[in-house]
């Protein structure tokens, strides 16, 4: 029964890994701080083969547990009491804990699809503005590795005043920002973005950085 705990635990914290590159953005905004959310970004190339680990790890704790015992291993099986008298398994070693872990893991290896439901809805209706104020520009940012990331940049510029749309992409490593010039500015929304924990890297980054 060590063996299938060990299963367990190796299934639930390569599930936990998996997921830390899309959890520290959600956490930044719950705890307030940004600094924390590109920690674990390095983890991101990785994530499919933690997935596979984690899939793979499960399906053998589930095989193991699942499959006929013979007679001989039943005593693995239960605890022993003070009497001598074979007791229940531990909770630890049940069906039910095992299901509990796979459905936790479930939910950690999906956080990329349903993370956006952490953050509040920050789009703002634009009240008509004159076609010739609004500017569209490109920020190429890095660090971003889920659409985690996403949300939080959008979440972050859609803050501020003159901002008409943002629209962020880990994939395409970018966020494309149309905004009303006289109200803000790519300085202004280049400072936002570096806030967040990613950072600018066009080729305007050091004049954004230092003003």
């Amino acid at each position: 029964m060590k063996s299938e705990t060990k299963l367990i635990g190796a299934g639930l914290l390569t599930a936990i890994t998996a997921s830390l590159c899309c959890i520290t953005p959600v956490l930044a905004l719950i705890a307030g701080t940004s600094g924390i959310v590109s920690t674990f970004s390095w983890i991101e190339p990785f994530r499919p083969y933690l997935i596979g680990v984690t899939i793979l790890v499960l399906s053998f704790a589930w095989y193991h547990k699942l499959k006929p015992k013979n007679e001989i291993d039943c005593g693995c099986e239960t605890d022993v009491l003070p009497a001598g008298e074979p007791g229940k398994p531990k909770f630890i070693q049940s069906k039910v804990f095992l299901g509990i872990t796979t459905g936790f893991a479930v939910v950690m290896l999906a956080l990329p699809y349903y993370s956006g439901i952490f953050y509040p809805n920050t789009e703002k209706q634009i009240i008509a503005v004159d076609k010739l104020d609004i500017q569209t520009t490109e920020f190429k940012i890095s660090g971003m590795t889920c659409a985690s990331c996403e949300e939080h940049v959008n979440n972050k510029v859609n803050k501020l005043s003159g901002i008409v749309t943002s629209k962020t992409s880990y994939e395409n490593r970018n966020a494309i920002i149309e905004f009303d010039r006289t109200k803000t500015n790519e300085t202004e929304i280049a400072k936002v973005i570096n806030s967040t924990g990613y950072e600018v890297t066009n080729k305007k980054e050091n004049e954004w950085k230092s003003n």
